[in-house]
């Protein structure tokens, strides 16, 4: 997504290819064991323990291949969809998932799993996307920082266009970044389709830094983050406090939760996919309550399944988003392009 991979650290992950078999088949290495390519974006990360018992498990190796954020994942996977580039695929998001559909990219296939969480954020009644984590994308503060200068925490999407705010905020390019677009949906979800590019407009007149991704934005641009840069507020993820807390066990950032958009990432099993079989075990996993455990530690998001607990530095400092602004898959695949160069024009015109 995108995000924070630079907190989440490289997987630890067993290399190899995938071999043999037709559709419906397990591709076998030399020595029996099976071996299942997960196409994936460049933020994943897995506890070794987790992907070792599950090889333990099935006989099944994951070979991770990583293809850059969601965006550039979902590209890969439409361009190579004659050929696909793996098994399964694991990292298209809300603002993508449609793309992904409409071209085909995914096979029919619904996991036993998707019924303890996952099928409420389905998004394709032919069961193609199964939701593994949720990631919602909201402004982040640095209080600390605005303490400083006098100004309140502020609160809202409008507060971001009060001249007090003014070179304060940085924020993704949505036409280069998963959380960028993820906050202009936010602001057409909240404004609608007459009011929003009216608010980049206020926004621009207010000293909006834009910027290509999240990276930057988050470890560069953002004060509350590691680069201690010079705009206390940034696009980010709700989650984004809990990597952010003090030696006195409180969060140095807080999510504005009014601000959030709900992202979430799915996997599925890609057609034409050699290891057909034995990918739906992989997306079975990834659904299954010992990965699920993991996913905040590892990759700052939230489980998609539900009853599996939070670490308890993210229940005061990272709480997941109760009322987040959506949109229909549909809406965003049918406007996805007119609204980024709206943007474009609005802001960089």
């Amino acid at each position: 997504m995108r995000r924070i991979a630079i907190l989440a650290g490289a997987a630890v992950l067993a290399a190899g290819c995938s071999t043999g078999g037709s559709g419906g088949g397990s591709g076998e290495a030399k020595t029996g064991e099976r071996t299942v390519v997960l196409v994936t974006h460049d933020s994943f990360d897995a506890d070794a323990a987790v992907l070792e018992k599950f090889r333990a498990d099935t006989g099944i190796k994951i070979d991770v291949r990583k293809s850059g954020d969601a965006g550039a994942l979902t590209n890969q996977l439409v361009l190579t969809k004659g050929a696909p580039l793996g098994d399964a695929a694991f990292g298209v998001d809300t603002t993508f998932a449609s793309r992904a559909l409409d071209e085909g990219v995914f096979a029919e296939y619904r996991s036993p799993e998707a019924d303890k969480g996952p099928q409420r954020y389905s998004v394709d009644d032919k069961n193609r996307l199964s939701a593994v984590d949720v990631g919602d994308v909201c402004v982040n503060v640095d209080p600390a920082a605005l303490t400083a200068k006098n100004l309140p925490v502020p609160a809202s999407f409008e507060d971001l266009a009060d001249a007090k705010y003014k070179d304060l905020l940085v924020v993704e390019d949505p036409a280069t970044s998963s959380p960028g677009l993820a906050f202009v949906l936010g602001t057409v979800a909240h404004y609608g389709n007459q009011g929003w590019v009216n608010y980049w407009q206020r926004l621009k007149a207010n000293g909006v830094k834009v910027v290509s991704g999240w990276e930057e934005a988050y470890t560069q641009e953002f004060s509350g983050s590691s680069g201690k840069g010079p705009r206390p507020i940034v696009v980010s993820y709700a989650s984004s406090p809990s990597a952010e807390i003090g030696d006195d066990g409180k969060p140095r950032t807080q999510a504005l939760l009014d601000t959030c958009f709900r992202q979430v990432e799915y996997a599925g099993v890609l057609n034409g996919a050699k290891n057909t079989d034995d990918a739906r075990k992989v997306v079975d996993f990834l659904l299954s309550e010992p990965f699920q455990k993991q996913v905040p530690e590892k990759m700052y998001v939230y489980p998609a399944r539900e009853g599996v607990a939070l670490p308890d530095a993210w229940q005061k400092a990272a709480p997941l988003p109760q009322s987040p602004a959506t949109l229909a898959a549909g809406d965003i695949q049918a406007n996805r392009e007119r609204w980024i160069t709206q943007w474009r024009t609005a802001v960089r015109g």
